[in-house]
């Protein structure tokens, strides 16, 4: 029987009185014996990795063997994904906080696959089983050398899954239990896999979820990160949920386009997230960007009425386009930088060297409305710095600088 052609078995072998483990043991005979898919035994997302791997290793029983990481290689390796692991540190931290006493090691890839941290062994753990079976910091444990598992499948399709135990491709893994989920940067492109491991027992929670949501968390910090010129927009449909991660994110750029639109946000708005890039701001959300823009000075959440007709509450913050962070001090900015340490677009590296490419880089619908946007606040406080800085949430000193290179500019 030639590669891909694959009989189908002519009924389900008794799928209703086995158990998981046997259904899995059934599934990998009718594959790898008798060349039979085993649909509806496990997950289609398995099956097509098992095709995938078994057209680079033949014989699922041979051990896994990763290739030895050199400290230049790790090096370079995680200087690449210097911006990703910055904004992932604090959910990795509270993951493993979490899970200490649950034997779940934590592992961060970047999106070829390529191993960029691994939380430590549990010490009930085997640790020469799982370093051997899960590689180490810059090893690549994509498809194409440790065959099916949880963050190859991701890495290769960008969906999340779970893998457990005979449904990883080569014998040896199959004590490993892993659920993973992709994390996606401003272009849709998936540029990381978190991913749950534990050896030889079940997880005993749902590690999917948990990892799900996680990793949601990191691609929302990240999204913003890389937006330092946009208006983010964050949205649900019940005030609550905000600043949680559930929320609608969208990046919205100075010509009054989407630039980006998290999951969340693209269930909300009725599309997916690459159909909603580059769509006019007023035809998804019902408002134009000035509409929008006067959000950012509220500090709760307003009820919005989307283009669809759906009602939800919103928020808006600038992000640092014109003279500095308009809504942001710029000691707090300094402090939680993960953007700085992302690829860095070119109008960014003239910016840090000192160019003005800023001003360049805003269009001047957003920069004249942030100018207006402080004019009128100090107005309607009769000039009182304090109170405009206040409803502006910036500092006093970032307004007197703002103020001060307006003037100079005249």
């Amino acid at each position: 029987m030639g590669p891909g052609k694959w009989r189908t078995a002519d009924a389900p072998r008794q799928l209703f009185s086995t158990s998981a483990t046997e259904r899995v043991e059934i599934a990998r005979r009718q594959f790898f014996e008798e060349g039979m898919r085993p649909s509806g035994l496990v997950s289609e997302a398995v099956i097509q990795s098992w095709m995938r791997c078994r057209r680079v290793h033949p014989d699922p029983q041979r051990q896994v063997a990763f290739a030895p990481v050199t400290r230049s290689r790790l090096h370079a390796t995680q200087e690449r994904s210097r911006g990703l692991l910055q904004v992932a540190q604090h959910e990795i931290a509270a993951m493993e906080r979490a899970l200490a006493g649950a034997d779940v090691r934590v592992l961060l890839t970047d999106g070829d696959g390529v191993a960029l941290y691994l939380s430590p062994v549990p010490q009930s753990s085997a640790p020469e089983m799982l370093s051997r079976h899960m590689g180490q910091p810059g090893s690549n444990i994509g498809e194409r050398i440790a065959g099916t598992t949880a963050p190859g499948i991701v890495a290769a399709t960008g969906q999340a899954c779970t893998v457990l135990g005979g449904e990883h491709y080569f014998d040896e893994l199959r004590l490993l239990q892993c659920a993973a989920a992709p994390i996606r940067d401003v272009r849709g492109k998936v540029v990381g896999v978190l991913d749950l491991t534990t050896l030889a027992r079940p997880f005993g929670f749902d590690a999917g979820q948990m990892v799900g949501m996680h990793a949601t968390v990191i691609e929302n910090v990240l999204l913003q990160a890389q937006s330092q010129e946009h208006l983010i927009l964050r949205f649900q449909l019940h005030p609550a949920l905000l600043e949680t991660p559930l929320q609608g994110l969208a990046g919205i750029a100075s010509d009054g386009h989407v630039a980006w639109l998290n999951d969340a946000g693209a269930r909300i708005v009725g599309l997916l997230p690459a159909d909603a890039a580059s769509r006019e701001v007023e035809s998804l959300f019902g408002h134009s960007l000035q509409q929008l823009l006067r959000l950012s000075t509220a500090a709760a959440p307003r009820f919005l009425r989307l283009a669809s007709g759906l009602g939800v509450w919103a928020q808006a913050r600038l992000q640092a386009c014109g003279a500095h962070a308009l809504l942001a001090d710029e000691e707090a900015a300094g402090a939680a930088q993960p953007a700085a340490l992302a690829p860095r677009p070119p109008e960014a590296a003239a910016k840090e060297a000192g160019m003005d490419a800023e001003n360049e880089a805003c269009q001047p619908t957003l920069r004249e409305h942030n100018r207006r946007l402080v004019e009128a606040t100090l107005a309607a406080h009769g000039g009182n710095i304090s109170q405009a800085a206040r409803q502006l949430r910036i500092s006093r000193g970032t307004l007197y600088r703002l103020l001060r290179s307006w003037k100079q500019a005249q």
